[in-house]
């Protein structure tokens, strides 16, 4: 063995530790395992440890400096890391078989240091703890941080490598003698398969293969049924057919028993003369739809044969031209399984499934909602159920899911609301809504025809969720935790990122006739669904790693893979498109004449069934129902607000667990990417109001449009568990109100439903709390005229004996002009509130006729602008309303004498409180309650009683605080500072172009490119932008020769947001950074600033990228190697922080900011994980005496400060962006790019800062 051959063989350790300052994970550990667990403990360190193999010496020395570690603010220790007295350590891994991001992002990393070389890592986390600690305090210690579903403690060895040996696997078991079996064994045998399809099921199996097969099936045969046949895939809970429905007697039985009865009544006209048509869940969730259909209400429903989403079709004006057509999606989806058991990886693919449902319908996804069920998770850790994770692990876990995804992917989360309720503790809700845009021309929707091709692009399929489909439909007990590790899937957004950005071109969206996603089900369904009759050749499907078998390959689901039908005359052509955007895509099946499903293995059929057998959907179940009906006493409506005082009331409501602030959950979410997010989530001065329904802009690539979508959500809890078929009502009743109060027209609003129900089992009573629920809604439906056009059910929400409350989220989504917006902060002192509620009946159920004069009158007050501001009436009663419209600009409010508690408690869904010029109300037109007059005092004045603001406040944000922090510990003053420099531009450009060009690069995780580039040619310039490809080693050669090229070509480059690689390993912009570190790219770029005059502009990912490249401060190319040179670390509060900071320009040394001047102020969005700007204290003093710090994050009184609601990340001296010496190089956080006309309407001061107009000013 060579030398060289030795060394690269050998594996390498190496441990990664933040510097004690940037440590932000370990001291939160710290913390939560002091008061959490209660343990006594001196400090928590925590390193990031990677094995490395098959890498040269020369690439793991750069390595170590640029891809494991950042020398400013991490300590690199090989092989062994210090360890003190009584501190002990513990490492964990995940298991065998789950993607890990950051080792596959160390591994693409590296891979540009030489591209000949396929280095192997893998990564862990260790974890050492010092403290007087006994065998079981660290055995506690070590359950917090291991979850056993997707993770395991590592050993400390280091392997001898970390090649896996795949075993061979075995052919596929045919279960022979399976057709003739008696049922005693044939009944062993199901019990023995674990399958989540019913005995019945089996045998319908059984005789299928006996009379029509004569042979017996393969092990894959029956996995591939039992995934077929799935609730998750099928349904089968909503289609069994319930063959009798009674209602228990009591007073609330009348709505329901005629509610039941009009359904019946149009079930019987709609299918009269068919047989096959029988009641069951499914038919009621859907009879509405198809009545309003009938009577010609719904003539703008998209209708195909795919069924990837909810589909609209909208005329469109763009840029004031006739309207076209376009296709609005929208679609919600659940997770609740999973991210119970696996919060994080749970909760992320809960999103990607949402963003991919409308994606494979080629929509592009530019807006996401999310809605989740917890039980409280401010309860100390002793109390979590056996079995069960700590409610606060599961919600802060799946919080950080879900934002890691969608800020990853580039979607804008408009929207995230927790609902609290103890029953949640038997299985969490975890709901994710998006919508989804295409012009109609883009879209083809054509069937399959024998010959065509089906083509596989995406991710690679590995053992990670097997079973998904399966282990969603299946009940959950203690022990069954522990085994269904392996369903649940990680998710991987740059890769469904590129899929986007395929879909998103015209010229590929029109080559495909047919697409499907791989949710539930894997390859079997996904392309499985695709046509009657296909061959699917599974050896072609691509893997992740080796050793799979026939029925993993077929049933595995993964996250980012879609399957397209082309013409076998576009398949080159299609495969060619996916390479420019780095997509892995194999064309993998046939279609064919036959109306059979043919899976081949190494050349061997390994499923073979007719289409007609798998249509079936399993054996046919059935049911009878009982309905309980809601007890009068025990009324939801009869709570009489008696013996509190005003400020009690005030505090007990405000400081309710679903009234309370959310914002320190909110903000991980990115709201403002895309440039068309209408209302941020929080809105006025001070950013406390918070939004009731999302609203965005159509996603264009070019032109303008009025046009806006909003969507907004109705659910409350403790309503549904009193009476499942109230609760329904008011979920719709409230979802349509929330549009009503944002501007939108209530008639144009289209429904979709989550259903989630306790597991029903064999007990009749058990249904009838999803009929009861259904009904509801359908009466709901019908007397509003609106219709649900789509929907998710999920049926299993049972642990042991606990059910979730009986759940049925109306989500309402409507088209606007974004005139008509109003949003819901107080606008003005002298103003007056008003109530407006709608009628009800003697059962508490709305009067639909009056409600829908009441919600046009609104509609038609807010288009003439004489509502200022309207904010709809949820479970916190009128005081929720007015102490949230209060906050953002924190107006106060004196309460009129004829207002009684009463009306402020009472929950009165469907109604409004509004803001409106006192010579208005005269032209009010309907019933309304004076409720009190704005003033700009700073309290709540009811009689004799005041609250002051910050108590009102403080009882408001304090609940989850300890929960989602708003703000971490350390000083949070104003820095009284006021350096500013004022010398102008020291740098003239020579070489002036009339029309400048600027070059934007893409690599895997950037997300702004669209908006930059969007921003650029608003200014006047011409942009290129080119994908990064590395899939291969020719792939990585051939992008340095285009960007090479492209830099040549241009006089900017400006390096856009996002995760270059998803931000790992465990750090910013690092594969940026690796790929201009090559020789010809950092000769292109320092040829065009020393040489041509160039700019270059870096925002958020880019500025972390410039900054660890030294173009900026430097402004050239040098390694970070010093430990005192400049960077951008964690976050101070240490999660993603999502919000508009405002910042000032405190020097005028670069072009970049020629169009404004000195001491200007402005809104920018921010949105980062690691934005916190950090040197040494004499390098800041010298970039401020060379005028290099650009911007500064100030508060409301312009002042540079180290509070985080104003900075937020943090940095020291307040700093937001820096320069190059001469100021043609400009590095920021905050996202100038994300701004158009209309876009955060209620967010106050300038937000253009004209850096794009600057930058191509400078050249002319």
């Amino acid at each position: 063995m060579s030398k060289w051959e030795e060394t690269m063989g050998k594996v390498k350790r190496v441990y990664v530790e933040k510097k004690k300052d940037y440590a932000v994970k370990a001291k939160e550990l710290r913390e939560e395992l002091r008061q959490y667990l209660g343990l006594d403990i001196e400090d928590v360190r925590v390193l990031i440890r990677y094995d490395v193999e098959n890498l040269s010496d020369e690439s793991y020395q750069k390595a170590l400096m640029t891809v494991f570690s950042e020398p400013p603010v991490d300590d690199v220790y090989e092989e062994e890391f210090p360890k003190e007295d009584g501190e002990v350590s513990f490492s964990v891994e995940f298991l065998p078989g789950q993607f890990d991001q950051r080792a596959d992002s160390a591994e693409q990393c590296v891979k540009l240091l030489n591209e000949d070389e396929e280095a192997l890592i893998r990564s862990a986390t260790t974890y050492v703890v010092k403290g007087n600690l006994t065998e079981e305090q660290l055995k506690e210690i070590k359950e917090y941080c291991i979850n056993p579903v997707d993770s395991r403690e590592a050993s400390a060895q280091k392997p001898e490598t970390l090649i896996m040996d795949f075993e061979e696997p075995a052919d596929v078991k045919i279960f022979d003698g399976f057709k003739d079996m008696e049922e005693a064994p044939l009944k062993e045998l199901y019990d023995s398969l674990n399958l989540a399809m019913t005995f019945k099921d089996f045998l319908h199996i059984q005789n299928y293969f006996k009379g029509e097969e004569k042979r017996d099936p393969s092990m894959t045969e029956i996995r591939v049924l039992d995934t077929y046949w799935s609730d998750h895939c099928r349904h089968t809970t909503f289609s069994t057919e319930l063959t009798k429905i009674e209602f228990q007697d009591g007073f609330y039985q009348a709505p329901l028993k005629t509610a039941y009865d009009e359904y019946m009544a149009d079930h019987e006209s709609i299918f009269a003369g068919r047989e096959d048509k029988f009641v069951c869940l499914m038919d009621m969730a859907l009879m509405a739809m198809r009545r309003l259909k009938k009577d010609g209400i719904l003539d703008n429903m998209e209708e195909s044969d795919e069924i990837n989403a909810c589909s609209i079709v909208v005329p469109v004006s763009v840029d004031g031209k006739p309207e076209e057509e376009w296709l609005i999606s929208f679609k919600n989806e659940t997770h609740n399984h999973p991210t119970e058991i696996e919060p994080f990886g749970g909760a992320a693919t809960c999103l990607g499934g949402a963003i991919r449902d409308p994606l494979s319908g080629r929509s592009y996804v530019y807006q996401a909602m999310r809605v989740t069920g917890a039980a409280d998770p401010t309860v100390p850790l002793k109390d979590t159920l056996k079995g069960k994770l700590p409610q606060r692990k599961i919600v802060t876990g799946a919080a950080h899911g879900y934002s890691s995804y969608g800020n990853q992917i580039g979607l804008a989360t408009g929207m995230v609301n927790e609902i609290y309720h103890p029953d949640y503790v038997a299985k969490r809700m975890e709901i994710g809504a998006v919508m989804g845009a295409a012009p109609r021309k883009n879209v083809i929707r054509e069937n399959s025809d024998p010959g065509d091709i089906i083509i596989l692009l995406g991710g690679r399929t590995g053992r990670d969720g097997c079973g998904g489909a399966t282990g969603s439909s299946k009940v959950h007990t203690e022990e069954s935790i522990e085994t269904c590790g392996a369903e649940v899937q990680k998710g991987n957004p740059p890769t469904e990122r590129k899929i986007q950005r395929l879909f998103r071109r015209e010229e590929v969206s029109r080559l495909i006739k047919k697409c499907n996603d791989f949710g539930a089900g894997g390859v079997s369904v996904a392309i499985g669904e695709l046509a009657d009759g296909l061959t699917v050749d599974l050896d072609k499907v691509p893997k992740k790693y080796a050793g799979l078998d026939g029925t993993e390959l077929a049933i595995s689901e993964s996250q980012e893979r879609m399957a397209v039908v082309v013409d076998p005359k576009d398949v080159d052509q299609f495969l060619a498109y996916a390479a420019e955007e780095n997509l892995e895509a194999v064309a993998v099946a046939t279609v064919t004449e036959e109306p059979r499903l043919v899976l081949t293995w190494r050349g061997k059929d390994i499923v073979n069934i007719s289409r007609a057998f798998l249509d079936t959907n399993g054996a046919h179940q059935e049911t009878e129902v009982y309905v309980e009906i809601p007890h009068r006493v025990e009324s939801y409506f009869n709570k009489k607000e008696e013996t509190r005082s005003f400020e009690e009331i005030c505090k007990d409501t405000l400081s309710n667990l679903n009234v309370c602030s959310q914002k320190g959950l909110v903000e991980m979410f990115d709201s403002s990417i895309g440039a068309a997010t209408v209302t941020m989530p929080y809105g006025g001065k001070y950013q406390m109001t918070p939004i009731q329904t999302m609203i965005a802009k159509l996603p264009l690539l070019e032109g303008e449009s009025d046009t806006v979508t909003m969507m907004s959500y109705g659910f409350d809890p403790y309503l549904s568990k009193w009476s499942p078929f109230h609760g329904a009502v008011y979920a719709i009743t409230e979802s349509i109100a929330k549009i009503v109060a944002s501007g939108g027209d209530y008639r144009n609003i289209r429904l979709t439903f989550q259903e989630y129900f306790k597991r029903l089992g064999e007990d009749k009573t058990r249904w009838g709390q999803p009929v009861a629920a259904l009904l509801g809604a359908y009466q709901a439906q019908i007397g509003f005229g609106l219709a649900a056009i789509g929907g998710k059910d999920s049926m299993s929400g049972t642990f042991n004996d606990i059910d979730v409350p009986p759940t049925l989220v109306s989500f309402a989504v409507d088209v606007a002009n974004v005139k008509d917006v109003v949003t819901p902060e107080l606008k003005k002192p002298g103003n007056r509130l008003i109530r407006l509620c709608i009628p009800e009946d003697a059962y508490h159920l709305p009067i639909y006729a009056e409600v829908k004069k009441i919600y046009r009158r609104i509609h038609k007050l807010i288009q003439s602008g004489e509502i200022k501001s309207a904010y709809a009436i949820g479970a916190g009663g009128t005081i929720e309303a007015v102490a949230k419209m209060a906050f953002g600009n924190r107006y106060g409010v004196i309460f009129d004498e004829e207002v009684t508690l009463d009306d402020l408690t009472r929950p009165h869904f469907g109604s409004f409180v509004v803001e409106m010029d006192t010579r208005d109300i005269h032209k009010l037109g309907i019933p309304g309650l004076l409720l009190g007059e704005i003033t700009k005092k700073h309290e709540f004045v009811f009689g004799e009683e005041v609250i002051s603001m910050e108590d009102a406040l403080e009882a408001w944000t304090k609940p989850l605080e300890s929960v989602f922090p708003t703000k971490s510990e350390g000083k949070q003053e104003s820095l009284n500072m006021g350096r500013i420099y004022t010398k102008g531009n020291v740098y003239v450009c020579k070489n002036k172009v009339a029309k400048p060009t600027v070059f934007i690069p893409v690599f895997p995780g950037t997300n702004c490119e669209y908006d930059s580039a969007r921003a650029f040619e608003r200014a006047g310039a011409n942009v290129i932008t080119k994908v990064f490809k590395n899939l291969d080693a020719q792939g990585i050669r051939d992008s340095v020769e285009v960007f090479e090229k492209a830099i040549k070509e241009s006089q900017m480059i400006m390096f856009p947001g996002g995760f270059s690689a998803g931000d790992e390993p465990e750090g910013s912009a690092k594969f940026i950074a690796a790929a201009f570190r090559n020789a010809k790219l950092k000769e292109a770029v320092m040829d065009l600033l020393n040489n041509r005059d160039g700019l270059a502009l870096g925002i958020c990912n880019g500025f972390q990228a410039l900054i660890k490249l030294g173009l900026v401060p430097e402004g050239k190319i040098v390694d970070q190697t010093t430990a005192n040179a400049p960077t951008l670390t964690t976050n101070r509060i240490g999660r993603h922080v999502s919000k508009i900071a405002y910042t000032k320009v405190v020097s005028n040394l670069s072009p970049w900011f020629n169009e404004v001047n000195v001491g200007d102020v402005f809104s920018i969005p921010v949105s980062h994980g690691e934005g916190r700007f950090v040197a040494d204290y004499d390098v800041i003093d010298q970039l401020f005496a060379n005028g290099q710090v650009a911007t500064q994050y100030v508060d409301l009184g312009e002042d540079p400060t180290m509070d985080e609601d104003y900075n937020p990340n943090g940095s020291y001296f307040a700093i937001e962006g820096i320069t190059s010496p001469d100021g043609r190089v400009l590095g920021k956080m905050g996202h100038s790019e994300r701004r158009d006309t209309y876009v955060g309407m209620n967010i106050y001061g300038n937000k253009d800062q004209k850096i794009f107009e600057s930058g191509v000013n400078y050249f002319k």
